[in-house]
């Protein structure tokens, strides 16, 4: 018997996917590089085009249709999101290799990007002749669970360890199986040669150590699910590569150290190093997977979030963009979410949802709101979240 991916999350997947967490297999790489073995690359920084232009961003935003299957539905709607934004040819003109990013933060597929969504953005980026990788970092599976600490994981630089955390999260959330099926190679965005860039006008690090596989493709496609956050209020585009692009053989997996730094300038110590990553990436296309949502505190169901079945994709060049029209249909405004307020402060457009042009479905009719999470400053959990992995 088929069931829909929605149909299984709601069966209690938590359960299932305990035994995924266990697996070991290696995942398919972009590069046969063994895992101890690293260099370390200066590269130059050059601006994000997309997020300091004073163009006006378009966002599209597109119902995914349930009478159909789960697969056409999102396929479909994820094709006519990008034709409203100008087409796959114009979203990656001149750009021949392509990373997706989604947002794989443990291996339990209902707080994780849906595979279906990736493989069609993948499948319209190959057809049109692109070389697509996926690529992740994710924070934590049961290699790095510590039950005798209060908040359960910790942290950890070791690369074998890195490694299987994200050998268990691709095994999973499916996307180990998309890509035995469809030969788009995973990228263990944890491990493997790093590059260096410096970047005199950022808030937190000056240094950004990135992950070479984000720095040698052309463009970088955010893919989020759409969820709220028990430090960031929301988690959307920005954030999925503004800590998620943070390499644990660097900064270590779950971002502590991360989180630690962001302090030093706002209590969440998560907005401002956000937007420092954001700025030392090519991220040109953010794609909003919020066909299954989460709302309350999440980033995941373990924190108490819940799941809103939204059936909605939202695309933009611009991810800020994207972000603030994602935020408005979960009920957020603009100016309560700390990131965005950090963006405006590096100087990323828009600064007004009032200067996006936006396509597609009426906001006022997907409209939803959303159980806000409890926001908590990153110093009240600092003790005994993410310490270092005995």
């Amino acid at each position: 018997m088929n069931i829909s991916r929605r149909d299984f999350l709601k069966k209690g997947v938590d359960i299932v996917c305990l035994s995924a967490m266990l697996g070991c297999n290696r995942s398919l790489k972009a590069n046969d590089e063994k895992i101890q073995e690293f260099e370390i690359f200066p590269v130059d920084y050059e601006p994000n085009p997309f997020l300091f232009s004073d163009q006006i961003p378009v966002v599209s935003v597109v119902g995914v249709n349930n009478k159909w299957s789960e697969a056409k539905g999102i396929e479909y709607a994820t094709t006519r999101a990008i034709e409203l934004i100008g087409g796959i040819n114009e979203v990656a003109k001149d750009k021949n290799r392509i990373l997706l990013k989604p947002n794989l933060v443990n291996p339990n597929p209902s707080d994780t990007t849906n595979p279906i969504l990736i493989e069609a953005l993948a499948k319209l980026m190959k057809n049109s002749g692109k070389e697509v990788y996926i690529g992740e970092a994710g924070a934590a599976s049961m290699r790095n669970i510590d039950t005798s600490i209060q908040g359960f994981v910790c942290r950890t630089k070791n690369t074998e360890i890195l490694q299987a955390i994200q050998d268990d999260i691709f095994k999973g959330t499916g996307y180990d199986d998309l890509s035995k099926r469809t030969g788009i190679p995973l990228v263990n965005l944890h491990v493997g040669n790093m590059v260096k860039m410096k970047v005199s006008d950022n808030f937190v690090y000056k240094k950004i150590y990135v992950h070479k596989a984000m720095s040698d493709v052309d463009l970088v496609c955010s893919v989020p699910m759409m969820k709220t956050h028990g430090l960031a209020t929301i988690t959307l585009g920005l954030k999925n590569i503004g800590i998620g692009g943070y390499p644990g053989m660097i900064y270590g997996t779950v971002r502590s150290l991360v989180h630690q730094e962001g302090i030093k300038l706002e209590a969440t110590g998560t907005s401002a190093v956000t937007v420092d990553m954001v700025k030392a990436n090519k991220l040109g296309l953010s794609v909003i997977d919020a066909t299954t949502a989460m709302q309350g505190q999440g980033p995941s169901i373990s924190h108490g979030g819940t799941l809103v079945d939204l059936n909605l994709i939202i695309a933009s060049k611009n991810a800020l963009a994207a972000d603030m029209v994602a935020a408005n249909i979960m009920g957020f405004e603009p100016i309560e979410i700390d990131t965005f307020k950090w963006a405006w402060k590096a100087g990323m457009n828009p600064s007004n949802i009032n200067d996006i042009q936006i396509v597609g479905e009426k906001i006022e009719k997907v409209r939803q709101q959303f159980q806000r999470p409890q926001v908590i400053p990153y110093a009240m959990m600092s003790d005994w979240y993410g310490p270092p992995c005995g």
